[in-house]
């Protein structure tokens, strides 16, 4: 049946449209329909739905095969989202560029396809596995740049929920698709030997990403 795809959750067999609403109707909820997304800097992410799905999100280091991509990257598999655009979410902290969200449609993760990509800025030191040497070497033509919050609980990141041709959006799916993106916790306290192997060297590699400077105007949509 057309926008519907086999997947696994929790080792039980459900159907996409369990996850993301194709196909699928719920008379105690009406018309109102909506996914979350919330991934952190560590491979820990989650979706769920209003539906009352819930389900990890499987995260492996792999290459990039987005432009410019670097190898080694922290990966969420996304679990094959009907129609995902793909692009680039630049995140900044005021005017300092910090962090990419990279939406690859295409990419597989395992079995599944669609993946979610995460570039960190290492200015605090390689203390989260999304931390790399650089951004990408270059965007999708897809780009949009937003600017984090505070998340409470000493965390920073943003809630971002993209319209119609922005990166991440779902096509397919029956309601929003809202992305919770954890950049800092007071949980991620980088190691003392860590902090003494970076030097000098890894601070300038850190500062490729402050080059980037906010272009435009940034939306938060909650």
């Amino acid at each position: 049946m057309k926008g519907i795809y086999g997947i696994r959750v929790l080792g039980v067999p459900v159907l996409l449209g369990a996850l993301f609403g194709c196909c699928f109707s719920n008379p105690a909820l009406g018309s109102v329909f909506s996914v979350s997304i919330t991934v952190n800097e560590n491979c820990i992410g989650t979706l769920t739905n209003t539906a009352g799905a819930n389900a990890a999100l499987p995260c492996v280091m792999q290459n990039d095969p987005g432009p410019g991509g670097l190898t080694n990257v922290m990966t969420y598999d996304t679990l094959n989202p009907p129609g995902l655009v793909s692009g680039d979410v630049l995140v900044f902290d005021n005017s300092i560029f910090e962090d990419v969200l990279r939406f690859n449609a295409t990419e597989t993760v395992g079995p599944d396809i669609g993946a979610l990509v995460v570039y960190s800025n290492p200015q605090d030191g390689f203390d989260s596995g999304a931390d790399t040497s650089a951004p990408p070497g270059a965007n999708y033509a897809n780009v949009l740049s937003l600017t984090e919050v505070s998340l409470g609980g000493g965390s920073d990141g943003l809630v971002y929920t993209p319209v119609v041709g922005q990166p991440g959006f779902v096509a397919g799916a029956a309601g929003p698709v809202t992305y919770t993106f954890i950049s800092d916790s007071p949980t991620a306290v980088p190691e003392p030997a860590t902090l003494t192997l970076l030097g000098s060297g890894l601070i300038a590699l850190a500062g490729a990403f402050r080059k980037r400077r906010l272009a435009g105007g940034a939306t938060i949509k909650q």
